[in-house]
């Protein structure tokens, strides 16, 4: 029998590789013959890095650079299949978690340090890399992310402007000679699971402003500078973006990515999955185990645990999944592929007990999964 055990981290609790390993001891309790494939997943937010190299191998790879707010930060990024992926996520270096909640400002905030970390990338001669942009302090439409690699952004005096989401306002123009040559020969994938435009009401203002730190104020002023930006682009281009799906991901960003760099926007538990190799795997198993720390209606959404019931349903592989809390509409993914799901909560619990306990909850909650099956399989040999 195999059985591929696939889980996305569960937040504050454990990291998708800590789930999976949860769920095979708790199974080769009760299967210990079985053969386990273990495939931790992310669905291209922040754990995407160890997710992959979990599964892939690999190695970190560890690298000083500009914060959001231009502070020097330790980030890193993962490089898989002999040094010829790259895994960044824009969170280690231009993420929320590092800004302190009472200086979050998304009008000095930058993208400049995931510039960063792609520029070392193709130093080291990657041919593709995967990145992940959940998780971002940043409203700056990637044009940190773009002067990190080269680019030259000017006012309507030629004045070259600076950093953060201020200056979007004064973009008048951007000089592209300089953008590191080594784009041309590299894939870029873009981990995009929301497909809200670059502006407007549902834009990467309005909607991730707020969280981000923007006041009511900021917000107008950013969402001008977003649509300026726009401008610029659509008198470089030919073509305005604006509108475009997914453009406004991680304050814009998507777009300078999609725009200059070439980069492909898809959802993020598909790259991942295609990066483990997921679909051949799951044609030959007989079960496939997933989960999350919460899973309700809205992981029909887009989250990962559907991403790999959809997988398994071409195949007619079975799904289970494993998670921490059950929340309203969990049973519309009965209709998308997940067989069964359980809560691993044995009892009512404080959150902080809960969450430290969660490793041991996920294997007891893989051991009763795996006896109730056992328990199938004698009561068919009795019946047939």
């Amino acid at each position: 029998m195999k059985i591929i055990i696939a889980p996305d981290s569960f937040k504050e609790s454990m990291s998708a590789d800590m789930a999976a390993q949860a769920i095979k001891a708790g199974f080769q309790a009760v299967f210990p013959e079985a053969h386990y494939l273990c495939l931790p997943i992310a669905d291209g937010g922040e754990g995407t890095v160890d997710a992959l190299l979990s599964a892939m191998g690999g190695e970190y790879v560890e690298l000083e650079v500009s914060g959001p707010l231009g502070e020097s930060v330790m980030a890193s990024y993962g490089l898989l299949n002999q040094g010829q992926i790259a895994v960044i996520e824009m969170a280690s270096a231009s993420g929320l978690m590092l800004v302190a909640p009472e200086k979050r400002n998304p009008m000095l905030t930058s993208s400049y340090g995931t510039g960063q970390l792609i520029k070392d990338a193709l130093i080291k001669g990657v041919s593709q890399i995967i990145l992940g942009i959940g998780g971002s302090a940043t409203v700056d439409g990637g044009v940190g992310m773009l002067q990190a690699l080269g680019a030259i952004i000017y006012d309507d005096k030629q004045q070259e402007l600076g950093l953060g989401g201020a200056m979007l306002n004064q973009i008048a123009s951007i000089d592209v000679t300089n953008l590191d040559s080594r784009l041309k020969n590299c894939t870029i994938d873009v981990a995009c699971d929301v497909d809200n435009p670059l502006v407007g009401e549902h834009g990467a203002a309005a909607i991730f402003g707020p969280q981000k730190g923007a006041t009511p104020e900021m917000v107008a002023l950013l969402d001008q500078g977003l649509s300026q930006w726009a401008d610029v682009i659509a008198q470089l281009t030919g073509k305005d973006y604006r509108d475009l799906s997914g453009s406004g991901a991680a304050g814009g960003i998507a777009i300078a990515a999609a725009v200059f760099l070439n980069a492909k926007l898809s959802s993020g538990i598909d790259i991942v999955m295609q990066a483990v190799n997921f679909e051949q795997e799951v044609a030959s198993a007989d079960l496939v185990i997933t989960g999350e720390g919460s899973m309700d209606g809205q992981t029909a959404g887009g989250k990962a645990p559907l991403g790999i019931a959809k997988a398994a349903a071409k195949h007619q592989v079975p799904v289970i999944a494993l998670s921490g809390v059950l929340g309203k509409g969990v049973e519309v993914l009965h209709q998308e592929g997940i067989d069964a799901f359980f809560s691993i909560l044995p009892r009512l619990a404080p959150l902080e007990k809960v969450l430290t306990e969660g490793a041991m909850n996920l294997q007891q909650a893989a051991y009763n999964v795996a006896k109730v099956l056992q328990l199938g399989q004698q009561m068919a040999k009795i019946t047939s």
